[in-house]
């Protein structure tokens, strides 16, 4: 999607709906100091042994004159200040501090020795390159969390709820709020023009749907709005829904009227009603239009769901229709 965004200002300032996202997929990185400490002999158990049964702590084993841990000490740090908490750097210096080393066995720094739970239970030697460091973290301390994302999906989440319970307004407000985030978030586009249509804003609904990218144009959701606002449209243009009633009363074989008429209860929200007016001419006629009333009926699926309960009762009537 480019440009500017189309869904920005749509429901007016009373829309209250927000998310806490940041400017950034990333959580924003905890303070390095609160992560990367130096440790000592006597502080080690305290340091390692027991914050790492909080979450993994990597100990760098180090001394001042090893080249290859200078070059080390740069990378490991920033890879482990971006992880944002997700692991602990602990230094410690082997010339100062060379027991703990010693009882681990290291021969050669820089090492690195995960620990997790008290114990350690992984480790590297060597310069590694920034790659490998973050891989060797996602292994000890499980792959980061995208928590943008799942701030997102609670968005959706809480704004389908408030679609579902009535509060349009702040539902469109937490999709719009969405899309300022995120703007190819197809589940925003489609909640948001879901929103407009139900307040009666197609002409916004229509603009919410335009110059979407083809794989959002594709999205199920987004398809199926799409339809939606498609067979409001063609309803307004077929007629006084009374005046059709009268003609089936008159005759019911009428059944352009029917159809009609179906098409009109859909956008009234009556399915149980559309169905049963598709049903008829199906059972009446099922030439009608070279099968219209089928292809009308599967439409209507489409837009209301697979598992919605109109679609299950109407599909159960269709069965026994097609297969009696």
């Amino acid at each position: 999607m480019s440009g500017s965004n189309p869904y920005q200002g749509n429901f007016g300032t009373q829309m209250t709906g927000q998310v806490n996202y940041g400017t950034d997929a990333a959580p924003a990185a905890a303070p390095a100091g609160d992560l990367i400490k130096d440790t000592t002999t006597a502080n080690f158990t305290r340091d390692v042994l027991e914050a790492s049964r909080q979450q993994p702590v990597l100990v760098d084993f180090w001394a001042p004159w090893c080249g290859p841990c200078k070059q080390l000490t740069p990378v490991i740090e920033k890879v482990v200040t971006e992880a944002a908490g997700r692991v602990k750097l602990v230094k410690m210096n082997i010339d100062d501090h060379p027991s703990i080393a010693g009882q681990l066995g290291i021969q050669s720094i820089p090492a690195v020795i995960a620990f997790s739970g008290g114990r350690p239970v992984d480790g590297f030697m060597g310069a590694l390159p920034e790659s490998q460091i973050r891989e060797f973290i996602d292994k000890v301390a499980g792959p980061a969390v995208d928590h943008r994302q799942a701030e997102i999906d609670a968005a959706l989440g809480d704004a389908k709820a408030m679609f579902d319970g009535g509060d349009i307004e702040n539902a469109g407000g937490l999709y719009s709020a969405v899309l300022q985030a995120d703007p190819e978030n197809a589940a925003a586009v489609a909640g948001l023009a879901n929103c407009l249509i139900a307040m009666g804003q197609l002409a916004e609904a229509r603009q919410a749907l335009s110059n979407l990218t083809e794989t959002m144009a594709a999205d199920a959701a987004v398809a199926a709005v799409t339809k939606k606002l498609d067979q409001i449209e063609e309803a307004r243009k077929l007629g006084d829904p009374q005046a059709l009633e009268q003609a089936l009363a008159a005759n019911p074989d009428d059944h352009e009227a029917r159809l009609k008429l179906a098409k009109i209860r859909n956008v009234e929200g009556d399915r149980t009603a559309a169905a049963d007016h598709l049903l008829t001419i199906m059972k009446r006629d099922r030439a009608f239009d070279d099968d219209g009333a089928r292809r009308e009926l599967l439409k209507f699926f489409e837009v209301w769901g697979a598992t919605d309960p109109a679609t299950l009762a109407a599909r159960r009537k269709l069965s026994s229709i097609l297969f009696s």
